[in-house]
C-alpha cells in the first residue's frame, strides 16, 4: 500500500460534471484528485445527442429558467471550445395537428430572446416546397421553421476539462474506483482501487459525488450516507445510418406521442437519429438499445423522410442512462427536469460531501461553478469563479473563428491531406500544433494503424488524454470506429499493448 495522499477535494466520477468540477476547483487553487472507475466519458457523457442547446422542448414544460441558463451557456461554450463546439441550424417541419404554427413561432421568439445572442443567427420560417431543406422530406410537408443551436463532441469536451484540471494541478486517475470512505478527524479517509488490483489510500477535506447514474449507489453503499434527493434513470438510445440528406442542417421532428427526435449530420457520411426516453431499472454498466427503440426511431424518421429506413439499415447504435433528478409528480420520463440539484452535507461541521443530482451537458460549467461556490465556506476557498471567460485546451482561437484558424493551420502543414488536417484541427484545435511539433512530412506521422489514425495521434492520446484501449481511441477520443475494420482494431490493440 502506498503512502497516504492528502487532497483538498476528491471528485468521484469522470463524466462531464466531475471533470468540470475538478477543473473549476483546481483553477481556484485546490489540491484535487479525480477518480473514474472506467474511461473518462465512458458512460452517459459520451452517449448524448451531442448538442449544446437551450432545450426548445423544455419551454412546453415552463422550464424558462433552465432554458435561459442553457442559452446563456451556449454562447460561453461556443467561445471556450470553438474547435469541438460549433453552430448548427435546425429545421422543424410544421405538422399542423401536432402543434399550431403560432405556438411554434411564439416558442422560437422566446428561444431567440430569453438570452443575448452574439454568435448565432435567430429563427425564421422556410418554404419546404421550394427550399433545398424540404427536398428530403415527404411532399406533405410544406412549411417549416429554422433556428440555431450548437453541436459538441461530447466525449472530447469531458477530456478537455480533465486536461485543463490536470494542467492546473489536479491529479486524474482513470480505471480507479472508490471502494470506501469514512469521516474521521475532520477528513475523509478513502480507499481507491486502481485497475481492480492496487489500493490507494487517500485523505481528503471534502468529497464530490459526481457519479452520475451511480450517485445514489455511491452514497448508500460506499459512503454509508443518506440523501434528501435521488436520481431517476432514463435511457436514451440513438441509431446511426448512411446519410439521408446532403446539406449541413439538422432536423427536429415532432412525434404523435409529443416527444421529439433529431436527425443530425454525423461524421460526413452518416445521419445520427435520436433519442428515446425510457425509464431504466437495470445496471447502467450494461445499457443497450432494444429492438423496440430501433423500430421507434426508424418509424419516427420515416414519418418525415422520403427515404425509408428499417432496422437493417442501422450501422451503429449507442445508449446511455441519464441520471435525472427524481420528481414525484413526473410520470412521463420526457417531462422529468433536466435541471440539476446540488446537495451539500457537512453533518455537524464534519468533512463535507457534495452530491450532484441531474444536469445536462450544456449547463455543466454553471453546475461546476455553483458546486465549488458551495464549498467556498467549508474549505476556505478565497479565489473567485474564473471559467466563464477561459478557453478549454485547444480552444484559444481568436474570436472563436474556426474557419480562420483552419486556414492558418492548413497553410502551416501543406503536406497534410485536407480531410486529415480538418479532423486534427477540429479534434485538437491549437493543441494539434503540439501533436505535430516534430513532423515535417506525412511519413513523420508514423504508421497508419487504422484508417486515418497514425501512430503520432495514438501516442498523443495515450500520453496526454488517458487513452488506454482501442475503444477509448476509436469511439470516444474520435469517432473513427465508424470507419475502421476488425483487422485495424486488432492492429491498434497490439500497438497499444506494446506501448504499455
Amino acid at each position: 500500500m502506498t503512502n497516504d495522499l492528502h487532497y483538498d477535494l476528491l471528485v468521484v466520477g469522470g463524466g462531464i460534471n466531475g471533470a468540470g468540477i475538478a477543473r473549476d476547483a483546481a483553477g481556484r487553487g485546490l489540491r484535487v484528485l479525480l477518480c473514474e472507475k472506467d474511461d473518462l466519458a465512458g458512460h452517459t457523457s459520451s452517449a448524448s445527442t451531442k448538442l449544446i442547446h437551450g432545450g426548445l422542448r423544455y419551454l412546453e414544460y415552463y422550464e424558462f429558467g433552465l432554458v435561459r441558463k442553457a442559452l446563456k451557456e451556449r454562447e460561453v461554450l461556443l467561445r471556450a471550445a470553438p474547435h469541438i463546439i460549433w453552430p448548427l441550424r435546425f429545421v422543424m417541419p410544421h405538422v399542423p395537428h401536432l402543434r399550431p404554427a403560432w405556438m411554434i413561432r411564439a416558442g422560437l421568439f422566446l428561444y431567440d430572446h430569453l438570452s443575448r445572442r452574439e454568435l448565432l443567427p435567430g429563427s425564421c420560417g422556410v418554404n419546404l416546397d421550394t427550399h433545398t431543406l424540404g427536398a428530403p422530406l415527404h411532399d406533405s410537408m410544406h412549411k417549416g421553421f429554422v433556428y440555431s443551436d450548437a453541436w459538441v463532441d461530447d466525449a472530447r469536451l469531458v477530456v478537455l476539462n480533465a486536461m485543463d484540471a490536470q494542467e492546473r494541478g489536479a491529479r486524474i486517475l482513470t480505471r480507479t474506483k472508490l471502494q470506501s470512505a469514512h469521516r474521521e478527524g475532520g477528513l475523509w479517509h478513502a480507499t481507491l482501487l486502481k485497475n481492480n488490483q492496487t489500493q490507494i489510500p487517500v485523505l481528503a477535506r471534502a468529497i464530490v459525488n459526481a457519479a452520475g447514474p451511480w450517485a445514489s449507489e455511491l452514497l448508500h453503499q460506499h459512503l454509508h450516507q443518506t440523501a434528501k434527493n435521488d436520481v431517476r434513470l432514463v435511457k436514451g438510445s440513438h441509431i446511426v445510418v448512411r446519410k439521408m440528406f446532403e446539406h449541413d442542417h439538422a432536423y427536429i421532428f415532432q412525434n404523435p406521442d409529443k416527444r421529439i427526435i433529431f436527425a443530425i449530420p454525423y461524421e460526413h457520411e452518416f445521419t445520427l437519429i435520436g433519442t428515446t426516453d425510457l425509464e431504466y431499472k437495470g445496471d447502467p454498466d450494461s445499457v443497450k438499445i432494444s429492438s423496440e427503440e430501433v423500430a421507434y426511431l426508424c418509424d419516427s424518421a420515416n414519418r418525415y423522410f422520403k427515404q425509408s429506413i428499417n432496422p437493417a439499415d442501422v450501422l451503429w447504435t449507442y445508449s446511455g442512462v441519464r441520471p435525472l433528478l427524481e420528481q414525484e409528480d413526473a410520470a412521463n420520463p420526457s417531462a422529468v427536469t433536466r435541471d440539476y440539484h446540488l446537495e451539500l452535507d457537512t453533518l455537524d461541521g464534519q468533512a463535507p460531501i457534495l452530491s450532484v443530482f441531474g444536469g445536462k451537458m450544456t449547463t455543466f460549467r454553471c453546475l461546476a461553478e455553483e458546486a465549488v461556490n458551495m464549498l467556498e465556506q467549508p474549505l476556505g476557498i478565497a479565489q473567485k469563479p474564473w471559467t466563464a471567460k477561459a478557453s478549454l485546451p485547444g480552444g484559444d482561437i481568436p474570436d472563436a473563428d474556426f474557419s480562420g484558424f483552419f486556414d492558418r493551420f492548413q497553410s502551416g502543414y501543406p503536406w497534410l491531406p485536407k480531410a486529415l488536417a480538418h479532423r486534427y484541427a477540429r479534434s485538437y484545435g491549437t493543441r494539434a500544433q503540439r501533436m505535430l511539433a516534430d513532423c515535417q512530412s506525412l511519413s513523420d506521422l508514423g504508421a497508419e494503424v487504422s484508417p486515418g489514425l497514425f501512430e503520432i495521434e495514438v501516442n498523443y492520446l495515450v500520453e496526454h488524454e488517458w487513452a488506454r484501449s482501442a475503444e477509448d481511441i476509436l469511439w470516444r477520443r474520435s469517432k473513427l470506429g465508424l470507419h475502421t475494420t476488425q483487422e485495424a482494431i486488432t492492429a491498434l490493440q497490439a500497438y497499444l499493448a506494446r506501448k504499455h
